[in-house]
């Protein structure tokens, strides 16, 4: 009986495949990787001419590879800003070929490549959820130390320290992963105005309530606000938890947790072994005895002009269904509730430099957390967020991106916003993008291929 089930059963999902993928059946799919042109990577339009030299300098510092000699490790994750934010241009997220693979054991370095580190994958950092204590932990932990590293800034003879055992954390569940975050347009997300993502959080109240969007519920701060630094109240908004306030903050933790180069924000080393401290420190500082200003300015100072001056993505039509397909996708997009969440435009405030002051920035999001369910969590606190929170990412850009979610486990649009819903478990409770993304199972076909067309020509 049940082998004449099985077949029965194995017979009706036969049917329905062959049915899904007759002549002229559309199925949606992730259109991919938009083929035009990148439309990323250069300056905002308006700067002055020194404005301009601050952003080449800025672009400089962020390609450059660091060695044992200026500062790189003693743990580190990469050496070099760009290899992170490398797709499609420089200041992106992942590359298709991670440079982590060659980084590892690169001038006779002796790491061992984690399990969640592949050729073809992105590029990833890890943090361990608890310590052994049962503790929260949350930090980074760097992939790979210096042990054995000759390059030419320096010699790392002398350190003997290990990496992390990675393959013991993973078999007891207690591994994150980030992938990196994309910075473009990032001047424009500093320059909003707190006012105007209290306003934006305030909007349309209504309509997510009835979708179950609550903002950002916190036990430290009133249900609805965003995430707050914890010395000046004001909304923190870089970073996949929004844990950073400003570009500078932003870029001084990145250099000393991605590379390891202790800098005037973090002037310490994250590893004080002695026989592994190859430069003093802070690694990275300002020069006061430099004879241009360019030339005084610290690298953390460099990488936040650089991003500071580095222009948004630019949308393009180069997409199957062209722009009537778009616009019907785009007009989905709001009617689902999308746009709730991933709110369109904001404009920004007063700025010391014009081309960033009273500017609308098409970032699609309104820079606060929220609630995303069991799915998605990550079990990490960081900051006032919690372990199922999020910011909301930007989505600008999109439609070059290789990976999606905060771990990059997929490459599929389709399937990164099907994982947007999950329901609540005794842990956390369900994602606030339940309601929306019942909406978008609802969908035709058709509907969704439009939505998806729009989503890649970001």
């Amino acid at each position: 009986m049940r082998t004449r089930m099985a077949v029965l059963s194995t017979l009706v999902v036969s049917l329905v495949i062959l049915a899904r993928s007759a002549p002229g059946q559309l199925i949606s799919r992730d259109p991919g990787v938009r083929r035009s042109a990148a439309g990323a990577g250069a300056m905002l339009a308006g700067l002055t001419a020194t404005q301009q030299a601050f952003f080449a300098s800025g672009l400089e510092a962020f390609s450059e590879a660091d060695g044992v000699g200026n500062g790189l490790g003693p743990r580190f994750n990469l050496d070099s800003c760009v290899g992170c934010h490398s797709q499609p241009a420089a200041g992106g997220t992942s590359p298709a070929v991670n440079p982590q693979v060659e980084i590892a054991t690169a001038l006779g370095a002796r790491n061992v490549l984690p399990a969640f580190v592949t050729i073809d994958g992105p590029v990833r950092e890890a943090r361990l959820k608890y310590k052994s204590d049962g503790s929260r932990d949350g930090g980074v932990r760097s992939l790979f130390v210096i042990s054995g590293r000759r390059d030419d800034r320096g010699d790392a003879k002398g350190c003997a320290i290990a990496q992390d055992d990675f393959a013991y954390h993973l078999g007891r569940n207690n591994v994150s992963l980030r992938i990196p975050t994309p910075v473009f347009g990032g001047g424009l997300i500093e320059a909003i105005a707190d006012a105007a993502l209290m306003a934006n959080a305030g909007a349309s109240a209504a309509q997510k309530t009835t979708l179950g969007i609550g903002g950002r519920p916190s036990r430290l701060i009133p249900v609805g606000n965003p995430n707050r630094n914890g010395n000046d109240g004001t909304i923190a908004r870089f970073g996949w938890k929004a844990q950073n306030r400003s570009l500078l903050m932003f870029a001084g933790e990145a250099y000393n947790v991605e590379q390891g180069i202790s800098n005037e924000l973090f002037p310490s080393e994250r590893d004080d072994t002695p026989t592994c401290l190859f430069a003093p420190t802070p690694n990275d500082a300002t020069n006061t005895d430099a004879a241009t200003g360019i030339d005084a300015v610290a690298d953390i100072q460099k990488f936040a002009m650089f991003m500071r001056f580095l222009a948004p993505p630019q949308p393009s039509s180069d997409q199957p269904g062209g722009a009537a397909s778009i616009g019907r996708g785009r007009s989905l997009f709001t009617s689902i509730g999308c746009a709730l969440c991933h709110t369109p435009a904001l404009r920004t405030g007063a700025s010391t430099v014009s081309a960033l002051s009273s500017q609308t920035a098409n970032l699609f999001s309104d820079l606060l957390l929220h609630r995303m369910g069991p799915g998605l969590a990550d079990d990490v606190v960081q900051g006032d967020a919690g372990p199922d929170e999020f910011r909301t990412a930007p989505l600008w850009g999109l439609g070059q991106r290789l990976f999606f979610l905060h771990d990059g486990r997929t490459s599929d649009l389709i399937e990164a916003i099907q994982a947007h819903a999950s329901p609540g478990t005794g842990r956390f409770a369900a994602s606030e993008a339940n309601g929306v993304i019942t909406r978008f199972r609802a969908l035709r076909e058709s509907d969704t291929q439009d939505l998806s067309n729009f989503l890649r020509s970001l």
